[in-house]
């Protein structure tokens, strides 16, 4: 099988949930780092037309939108499996990779750890009045998750999912962020599968460190 291409800015989450895709199935990668600006250069233009990251090329096939190639690498590399068996959980599953992409990427994300986490590593402010303004709408995020979660060791169940993937890159950073702490003091059950994921060497293999260091 073709080595596989992600062409993406490191750190980002989006790319993250693609190569934790790929660290999952236990399969050679190899990262085309991007600096930010470049996501509306022609050449990545080229590859998404919406200028937006991750891209992944697979040989001569290429595919963007983070769950679309994670959905792709579950079919083509059947184990381990992200995928439920169970009808329910796998709905579960679609359910938070939603949730994911519509809630917590604009209001967690966007709204606090980009100022917060991402912004000083490039020496730039945080916008004190968004991150203000995202923490209600942040707090619904992180309480429907944890309610979602319940005892359950995953988002979808017993196994790991699509649903863990996309979302841990975000809660991660959360974790980093002083308001992440508070919001996520209350739900014991989240911050331990915060920390569950985070022990896997999928998460290790693909800090930001981790991609910036020397090959």
């Amino acid at each position: 099988m073709s080595d596989f291409i992600v062409h993406g800015v490191p750190g980002s989450p989006y790319v993250r949930c693609v190569l934790l895709g790929l660290e999952e199935k236990g399969v050679a990668w190899r990262l085309a780092p991007m600096r930010p600006p470049e996501a509306k250069s022609a050449a990545h233009l080229a590859r998404h037309p919406f200028g937006r990251i991750p891209v992944l090329d697979h040989g001569d096939f290429r595919l963007y939108e983070a769950q679309a190639i994670l959905r792709y690498l579950d079919r083509i590399i059947p184990a381990p499996a992200l995928t439920p068996a169970d009808p329910r959980a796998e709905a579960r599953m679609n359910q938070v990779a939603g949730i994911t992409d519509w809630y917590v990427m604009p209001d967690i994300s966007a709204g606090i750890t980009f100022g917060r986490v991402v912004a000083p590593r490039f020496g730039l402010p945080a916008d004190e009045a968004r991150i203000a303004a995202a923490i209600p709408r942040a707090r619904v995020c992180v309480d429907e998750l944890a309610r979602l979660l319940g005892d359950q060791t995953f988002m979808a169940g017993e196994a790991v999912s699509i649903a863990d993937l996309m979302l841990i890159p975000h809660m991660a950073f959360l974790d980093e962020a002083a308001e992440g702490q508070t919001l996520l003091g209350p739900h014991a059950n989240l911050k331990a599968w915060i920390a569950r994921m985070s022990a896997r060497p999928s998460m290790r293999a693909t800090t930001w460190e981790a991609l910036l260091a020397p090959a």
